[in-house]
């Protein structure tokens, strides 16, 4: 294969990774924007009563996490006083230390409990349903009377058969990760722009 045709090879497969993203975000577009909506509507509910917001996630969906809560503690498109918000991915200190003291499998959920107050909301990201340590710190917030808002992925997996009528279920449905956690990265720009549309009146 030449230069030239490996150049258009590549560009095709940027132009298609493009389309099929497009067609995933309007093809999902319509059932979860309720959703991300009423998850916007508990998060403003808990921060007007003085409460925070935890988050959580792996690999890909802890950097989620950690940019839903900058966004929060800094600011997203305008200037407003800093947001309570806690992403229970970035101390390696404690993550490693529960991990080699207790299982992986608890990391988030002892945080939650430590952490964790009641009218508390928790972020928990899991592309695939199944993060065995995102089920425990969702079960975790429940315990402390908190309420979850999941971005999930695929079938829902064993994250949706636990989350109660109040928790929120952003679901998006398909094979591809990537595709997943786009649209995970969209609801968070969704969610930050409707708390400080509440919050600041702007648009």
């Amino acid at each position: 294969m030449s230069e030239r045709e490996t150049e258009d090879a590549l560009v095709s497969r940027v132009l298609h990774h493009f389309d099929e993203g497009i067609r995933t975000k309007q093809g999902c577009q319509a059932e979860l924007a309720p959703q991300i909506a009423r998850g916007a509507q508990v998060m403003i509910h808990a921060l007007l009563s003085d409460r925070k917001i935890l988050s959580c996630g792996n690999g890909g969906s802890a950097a989620d996490a950690q940019h839903f809560s900058s966004e929060l503690l800094n600011r997203f498109e305008a200037e407003r006083p800093g947001l309570p918000a806690i992403a229970l991915t970035t101390d390696a200190s404690t993550v490693t230390s529960i991990a080699n003291d207790h299982h992986f499998e608890e990391i988030f959920a002892r945080q939650v409990r430590a952490l964790g107050h009641a009218g508390d909301v928790l972020l928990a990201i899991s592309t695939s349903g199944n993060s065995a340590n995102v089920i425990r710190a969702v079960q975790a917030a429940h315990e402390r009377n908190m309420i979850c808002v999941a971005l999930n992925g695929r079938d829902g997996g064993d994250l949706a058969s636990i989350l109660t009528e109040e928790d929120i279920n952003i679901c998006v449905a398909g094979p591809s990760t990537a595709r997943i956690q786009e649209i995970h990265l969209m609801a968070i720009h969704c969610l930050c722009d409707l708390i400080d549309y509440q919050l600041l009146g702007q648009d």
